[in-house]
């Protein structure tokens, strides 16, 4: 269960990033990292009782691939 949710996680996570620097250009980081991870979130399929609780479980591994999906698209970004 955890390796499903963890791979929508991921891929949500980069579609998140584009979405949301394409929005919020102007934007600090920190506001740009926030709605992501709350793009991210809406995106975790699970009843929303759960969900609560999968967050906090796993808001250390949707931080990290949010910054992995924002240097990711840095690198490719000057390619």
């Amino acid at each position: 269960m955890f390796k499903n949710i963890k791979e929508t996680i991921k891929e949500a996570a980069y579609t998140a990033v584009r979405m949301v620097e394409n929005e919020l250009k102007t934007a600090t980081g920190k506001e740009k990292k926030t709605k992501a991870i709350e793009f991210v979130v809406s995106k975790i399929p699970v009843a929303q009782p759960f969900k609560s609780i999968l967050v906090i479980i796993l808001s250390k591994f949707i931080d990290r691939t949010v910054e992995q999906a924002v240097a990711y698209m840095k690198i490719v970004q000057y390619e």
